[in-house]
């Protein structure tokens, strides 16, 4: 998995199984013997960086805290994560995209994120936000954490700063 984010990161989706083979330093036939296909391969990654994401977010949430501590909490953390694994990242935004993730697999990284769904749910509960569709809060959250890594990476002596104010903006939208 770790070659594929390399070649994924470097190469795009267009990355070859070859050159993931070779990074991993196994043959091609062999990695075929873990996955049928490369959508196989792209899928399981997809998943496990998913799954890897929500924990870092929700890892060590302080339950006792108020509702608006505990969204920033898991808000820093989302972006802790990101900007600490830029490969993982770029990983990640391809495979959102690529039309070889399944329904099944989009379904099953949804889940992985019920937590922090509900999180959301808490923090919109009385805001002006509280009848948008959830997916609807999940993309503005999606877009503004973007380009709030953004920011934070190309300007890393303000990235606190622009951690905490463009969470602050994302606050007054949803609270």
């Amino acid at each position: 998995m770790s070659a594929a984010i390399r070649i994924i990161a470097a190469q795009g989706l267009g990355g070859a199984t070859a050159a993931i083979a070779k990074e991993a330093g196994v043959s091609n036939g062999s990695l075929f013997t873990y996955f049928e296909t490369k959508a196989d391969l792209l899928n399981q990654l997809y998943l496990e960086l998913k799954a890897e994401m929500a924990t870092a977010a929700l890892d060590g949430l302080p339950k006792e805290s108020d509702i608006r501590q505990q969204a920033f909490y898991m808000w820093s953390h989302l972006l802790r994560w990101a900007t600490s694994y830029p490969e993982k990242r770029r990983t990640l935004a391809h495979l959102y995209v690529s039309d070889d993730i399944t329904p099944e697999s989009h379904q099953a990284a949804s889940r992985a994120f019920t937590n922090i769904s509900e999180l959301l749910e808490r923090s919109r509960e009385n805001g002006p936000m509280r009848d948008a569709p959830l997916e609807f809060i999940v993309a503005l959250m999606s877009a503004l954490i973007d380009t709030t890594i953004n920011f934070m990476i190309h300007d890393s002596a303000n990235a606190d700063k622009h951690c905490m104010d463009a969470f602050d903006a994302f606050w007054r939208m949803i609270a």
